[in-house]
């Protein structure tokens, strides 16, 4: 009985952890990432290389997918090939892409909420407040705890995606799973609208009056009175707008930011100044 060994499946995890982005094309996306983690499994499992030719071109088709919990699915093929190459006739081809294809979508929706909208802005809120003042503990803990956390995790699901092997797809695309997915996502939005109050401070310094005593009325005093707040939120779902409806990329919402303050500034004391002074 052919068993793949702990360094091959240590290799392979490597690879796939460096690969996954490395080999990037906008028409395979991670699928040359994905096949370099499954090459030593490959070898280890077929003795001819017209074997291995006929089984790395399993993984040939298009792959993309969270790429911190789409370890899981490399782990999981992992484990169907093995299952293959011991005479498993229920595994080929067709089955280990049907899975592939079937767990991109799932895997990519609960990691994209779970890490990059929940996990990534509560580490990089805490590192930009441990950065106040210059202090390089700030990046350092970013850089330090985002690596050892996001490694520790794909080697996690790595392992348990090989031992599961097709059971757990059930697992990650049943009802429960949907249900634990779209909780998720909630979270990941309250999270990244708590962010947004936290760390965007939006203001005008706009007069819109003289009071009775010759003291300036600010638009700002006015609006804090009425809606604390109110521009920076404004301002967060203008971007969002920009972004989401207009498919303008972040760089170019920034961009326009800036172009909108130094025009203000520019101006002076009028609206427009008022409004590019949000930035600031």
């Amino acid at each position: 009985m052919k068993k793949i060994s702990k360094k091959t499946l240590n290799k392979s995890f490597w690879r796939w952890w460096y690969g996954n982005l490395t080999g990037f094309s906008q028409e395979h996306m991670q699928t040359f990432g994905y096949m370099w983690a499954m090459l030593p499994i490959i070898k280890e499992l077929y003795e001819t290389r017209e074997e291995q030719q006929e089984k790395l071109t399993t993984y040939y088709p298009f792959f993309n997918t969270e790429p911190q919990i789409g370890a899981m699915v490399v782990g999981i093929t992992a484990g169907l090939e093995e299952a293959r190459a011991n005479g498993a006739e229920s595994i080929d081809d067709e089955m280990i892409n049907g899975i592939r294809a079937g767990l991109m979508g799932p895997l990519a929706g609960i990691g994209d909420s779970l890490i990059v909208g929940t996990y990534i802005p509560i580490l990089l809120g805490i590192a930009v407040g441990l950065a106040e003042g210059g202090s390089a503990i700030g990046p350092l803990f970013y850089i330090v705890v985002w690596n050892i956390t996001s490694t520790w995790f794909q080697k996690f699901v790595y392992d348990k995606g090989y031992e599961l092997g097709g059971s757990a797809v059930e697992l990650i695309v049943g009802q429960q799973a949907t249900a634990f997915r779209e909780s998720v996502i909630v979270m990941g939005q309250v999270i990244v609208g708590a962010m947004a109050a936290s760390w965007v401070n939006v203001s005008t310094s706009v007069q819109i009056a003289t009071n009775s005593e010759g003291e300036p009325v600010m638009l700002q005093g006015q609006l804090d009175g009425a809606f604390p707040g109110i521009l920076t939120m404004l301002f967060v779902l203008f971007a969002w707008f920009l972004m989401a409806k207009k498919n303008m990329s972040p760089i170019k919402v920034l961009l326009l930011f800036v172009v909108i303050a130094i025009v203000g500034n520019i101006i002076g004391s009028d609206i427009l100044f008022g409004f590019g002074s949000l930035i600031g």
